[in-house]
């Protein structure tokens, strides 16, 4: 998958192997199939007989292991890696994961996909117990947790460190005789097991990358659960059974590979079934259905196909330039847009258009598409979003902490519509995001977050709840 023309991204991803003899080559293609979900860093852990070995850098999993010497150095039947997008602490080196801590008389490997909500107090209390922290990200915390827990056994101390760390995660622990999943008590970040035909067990942020390294999907890691994975087989138990699925709607709005299933939802499926429902909800002409490269094309699809408009591609994608996210100034952004993304004359000129995409966030790309098509010829450009207003910040692993970045927090319908140069802005509503994703769940908000769209969060966000309650008044001029 191409990297989208957003300012919106997903904090990582993870994949894990136990039992195959070139565990380090898999954990690269697996990785390699996550590389959609962080872009800044990657690295590989791998454990070769009780014997943990690590290679990290910042860049792509191409570039980190450009060096065949890199890979090859890896050697063990069993492996960790991760692709980093950083929502806590900065891009350097030193928050490259997966991390590798050695004590006296044990060391082990972790990687973590999400965000954690009481990463102030545990670091604090942490700190002024003796822990030293070699990085800033909040991963660090669950290892010492881990080290400073008094239960007897490990998977007791690990247990305990789960209880206590809140917010988002889905960890993966390699240890010198076992790997270990973890999930936190709402599911908000998807995990999977696979299982290869040599017996080999997978463990993914996705199951597209399953399809990449040969394994079969078993089952999905439920909330609340840890995973142990060792020579005798697989274990699954649970550290708490304060459970709630929550996860999150954006993983299938946007951050996840349409080939992806996440609890037996597949993504490019649900994301059709959202354009439909926009389509229902939509009240406006038009000639044309016309989508935004590459996350939108699945929902512009249900849209053309309920509301029976043709799907023609009306702008196209230049798939060798670099990420529009990373740029430092609206200018650069507004630029990069340009470099991305070309409107097509012949297929636009006089039409009128229905722009899909899945979400707005500052408006800086949509204002800049609208643009593009309306100088491509559009006589009038109808913008449908195939979710509901961003509002609100995502604390469990998205990099929108502030309403102040969110147009939608700052602006009613109306204003963001002049403000982007649309004829109409339509989004899909909540209710009808929910029941395009349909899980079959008892669970609130038919087992998604949609925190980002209600302000309702189905946690407390402990270190974070005092700043956002003061920004709840403040509001920010996109104009």
């Amino acid at each position: 998958m191409t990297y989208e023309v957003k300012s919106l991204n997903e904090e990582c991803g993870v994949f894990g192997i136990w039992g195959h003899p070139q565990a380090a080559q898999v954990t690269y293609f697996g990785l390699h199939s996550l590389q959609h979900r962080g872009q800044e860093g990657a690295g590989i852990l791998t454990n070769d007989a009780g014997k943990l070995i690590r290679h990290r850098d910042t860049g792509l999993i191409s570039e980190v292991f450009k060096n065949p010497a890199n890979l090859e150095k890896l050697t063990g039947q069993a492996a960790i890696g991760h692709v980093r997008y950083a929502t806590a602490g900065e891009a350097s080196i030193d928050n490259i994961q997966p991390f590798h801590f050695k004590f006296y008389d044990m060391e082990f490997g972790l990687a973590h996909n999400g965000n954690l909500t009481n990463t102030k107090t545990l670091k604090k209390e942490l700190e002024h117990n003796g822990a030293i922290f070699s990085s800033s990200s909040d991963t660090e915390i669950l290892a010492h947790l881990i080290r400073c827990s008094h239960n007897p056994s490990f998977m007791g101390k690990v247990k305990e460190a789960l209880n206590t760390v809140k917010g988002g995660f889905a960890y993966l622990l390699m240890m010198e005789d076992k790997l270990i999943a973890a999930l936190d008590p709402n599911g908000f970040r998807p995990l999977s097991i696979g299982k290869m035909a040599n017996g080999a067990i997978v463990v993914s942020s996705e199951t597209c990358a399953f399809e990449v390294v040969g394994a079969e999907w078993i089952r999905d890691v439920k909330p609340g659960e840890v995973v142990i994975i060792d020579n005798s087989g697989i274990q699954y138990d649970t550290y708490t059974t304060d459970t709630q699925l929550a996860i999150c709607s954006m993983e299938y709005i946007y951050f996840a590979r349409p080939d992806s299933n996440i609890h037996g939802i597949n993504v490019h499926t649900a994301r059709k079934r959202m354009g439909a429902q926009l389509a229902r909800e939509f009240k406006h002409e038009a000639d044309i259905v016309v989508g935004v490269p590459n996350s939108s094309l699945s929902a512009a699809m249900g849209f053309a196909e309920e509301s029976g408009l043709p799907n023609e591609m009306g702008l196209i994608k230049n798939q060798y330039t670099q990420r529009t996210f990373i740029q430092p100034t609206q200018e650069l952004r507004e630029q990069g847009v340009r470099m991305k993304l070309s409107a097509v004359s012949g297929v636009v000129k006089g039409k009128r258009v229905v722009m899909i995409d899945d979400s707005i966030v500052r408006g800086t790309t949509s204002r800049r598409i609208v643009q593009l098509l309306k100088e491509a010829g559009a006589t009038e450009v109808h913008v449908a979003i195939a979710s509901p207003p961003l509002k609100y910040p995502c604390f469990y692993g998205i990099d929108i902490q502030t309403r102040r970045e969110l147009i939608a927090a700052n602006h009613s319908v109306e204003e963001t519509r002049q403000i982007i140069g649309a004829d109409s802005l339509t989004y899909l509503s909540i209710d009808g995001l929910i029941d395009s994703i349909g899980l079959e769940t008892n669970a609130p908000n038919g087992g998604l977050c949609v925190a980002y769209f209600d302000g309702e969060y189905p946690t407390p966000i402990y270190d974070y709840e005092k700043d956002y309650r003061r920004s709840l008044d403040e509001k920010v001029s996109f104009y």
